[in-house]
């Protein structure tokens, strides 16, 4: 390890680091490589897109490659960095949002664009969790949506504060859809997801379960919104917006 790696705030991460920043060159030795970062990246993001994340393995990608195992130790160090390759890959550049569009309108598809890259790779719930490296493409999403609440008189702080709570948002409810997705096969929606599971597990319990009983039959007649993703998003941009309000109005303390 070098002097400038033994330094970095990243520690033994730092091998990620270069990987993702594109400090890491292709190997110099040999005839011309067959392999690549990105086909190695993109054959891992195959094989969890079916199997999840378990189902990555160096000697399982190698395998899918027809090359050898120590083959693809040429090109990333273990699977750890393949996996921080994969997430910033499968999140990709973050969609530019309309020019001049209001800070919530912004918002509020960054979050729907959020959620479809979690619906496309679910996965992505499992391994963008812990210490870990963040990738030019990850940090671009974040970026966008701190600059969609750049103009509303929001601290930084409060500014990455907003779109932590989004995220956290849109995590939960795309981990809903994962976990409770199991035979579920006619539903659409996490929130019909959640639904079908409820209304079977509550036959012949409503005695115990009153309340959630009744709330989960007035989904079914129309009665409730059954729209957990667009009610909670909606709720947390109305919190912000009405927090924006008030340090524009002079009631709020910015510091």
């Amino acid at each position: 390890m070098s002097g400038d790696e033994k330094s970095s705030v990243f520690g033994d991460q730092a091998s990620s680091v270069a990987l993702l920043w594109g400090g890491r060159e292709r190997p110099s030795r040999g005839p011309k490589p067959a392999l690549s970062l990105d086909r190695i990246t993109r054959t891992a993001i195959a094989l969890a897109d079916i199997g999840g994340l378990a189902a990555v393995s160096m000697q399982r990608v190698a395998g899918e490659l027809d090359f050898t195992k120590m083959s693809l130790y040429r090109y990333v160090p273990g699977k750890s960095e393949l996996v921080a390759l994969m997430i910033d890959t499968a999140m990709g550049e973050p969609p530019a949002s309309a020019a001049g569009a209001p800070w919530r309108s912004a918002l509020h598809e960054w979050a729907g664009q959020l959620a479809a890259v979690f619906g496309r790779h679910p996965w992505l719930l499992e391994a963008a969790t812990g210490p870990r490296v963040m990738g030019p493409n990850e940090l671009g999403w974040t970026e966008r949506a701190v600059a969609a609440l750049a103009g509303t008189g929001l601290t930084g702080g409060e500014q990455l504060d907003a779109v932590v709570v989004v995220t956290g948002h849109i995590r939960a409810i795309a981990q809903v859809s994962v976990s409770m997705g199991l035979g579920s096969a006619a539903a659409k929606t996490p929130e019909q997801v959640m639904s079908a599971a409820l209304n079977e597990l509550l036959v012949g319990r409503s005695d115990r379960f009153p309340a959630l009983t009744a709330a989960v039959a007035s989904t079914a007649t129309g009665a409730g919104s059954d729209k957990a993703w667009e009610f909670g998003l909606e709720r947390i941009l109305d919190g912000l917006e009405v927090h924006i309000s008030r340090g524009q109005s002079g009631d709020g303390v910015r510091t």
